[in-house]
């Protein structure tokens, strides 16, 4: 199972941010392209007053902070020339985060889409939309949000393809700002299954592939829960992608580049249940060779070296 795709972190607000400008993403990029990598997506164009490119509805509507540069268009203008696919994400306003409650991001969203649709449409590589908001259960509004952007933007873009990455309520799903490593009340796998199958039913149309976060759960629960997912967008057609985190939750310092060890065994445990395609959270800081990590070089060495055997 290789990894074909990145989120691309631009805002970086839980972890640091690497200060790049054109000439580092154009390096990375090339890693990206060397590595396999064929789908980039950008996993936000904005969260909370930090935005990517200079939107007039944001720094209007939300006083968004006008960016230095137009990362949505190098961003684009790469993909373009190392001939790959980019997933545009959409803006979080935190108002989620802040109360449960995903229902008010349709409203910010609908003038993000036509505005980026209308800024970067005509980029050849622009080739889907990345739904933002994380889930992990039946939050409230959740169902609701993810059909209405995801037929907003099928609906601009003539009907360009829309992924979603939801997180397993395991018990590792804490907060990044929580000095907790796991939690007691994680869910099982039948509450899992039959949320989530809940959730697809009331989504089907609007969102083509899923690629579940595979971080919160321990390695021993992989099989399951890949396979109950799986099982679960086969019913209701979406493609099932994982997200294999290049990061490690296992460590008291929040985060760092992932023992390679663990990344083959989540790699293998969706290979096994015949996932359609491995994206990873995320190359730059955790697996390229020009990261501010150390420790993220030798990550691409080892995958690298993994790779050249399958």
């Amino acid at each position: 199972m290789q990894i074909t795709g990145t989120f691309i972190d631009e805002i970086s607000h839980d972890i640091p941010h690497q200060n790049w400008g054109a000439v580092e993403w154009d390096r990375d990029f090339r890693h990206m392209k060397d590595m396999g990598i064929d789908t980039v997506i950008m996993i936000r164009c904005g969260y909370r007053k930090f935005i990517t490119y200079p939107s007039a509805y944001l720094i209007g509507r939300h006083g968004c902070h006008t960016p230095p540069t137009d990362l949505a268009e190098l961003f684009l203008t790469l993909a373009d020339r190392y001939g790959m696919q980019f997933y545009f994400g959409l803006y979080d306003s935190g108002f989620y985060w802040d109360t449960g409650d995903l229902s008010q991001e349709a409203e910010s969203n609908k003038f993000v889409i036509e505005e980026a649709w209308g800024r970067y449409g005509h980029h050849p590589s622009f080739r889907g939309w990345y739904l933002s908001m994380e889930i992990s259960r039946r939050t409230m509004g959740a169902v609701e949000a993810f059909r209405t952007l995801g037929g907003m933007c099928k609906d601009v873009s003539g009907g360009l393809p829309v992924l979603i990455s939801p997180w397993i309520d395991g018990k590792k799903a804490v907060l990044a700002a929580s000095a907790d490593m796991t939690k007691e009340d994680a869910v099982s796998l039948r509450e899992h299954e039959r949320e989530w199958d809940e959730i697809f039913s009331g989504i089907t149309g609007a969102v083509d592939a899923v690629a579940f976060q595979d971080g919160h759960i321990d390695f021993d629960e992989l099989d399951a829960f890949f396979r109950v997912n799986k099982e679960m967008a086969d019913r209701h057609g979406l493609q099932c992608w994982t997200n294999a985190e290049s990061f490690d939750r296992d460590m008291p310092i929040k985060f760092l580049p992932i023992k390679f060890e663990k990344l083959r065994l989540k790699l293998e445990a969706a290979r096994r249940q015949g996932y359609e395609k491995a994206i990873t959270f995320e190359f730059s800081h955790f697996m390229s060779p020009q990261s501010a990590y150390p420790q993220a070089h030798r990550l691409f060495d080892r995958y690298m070296e993994y790779k050249s055997t399958i």
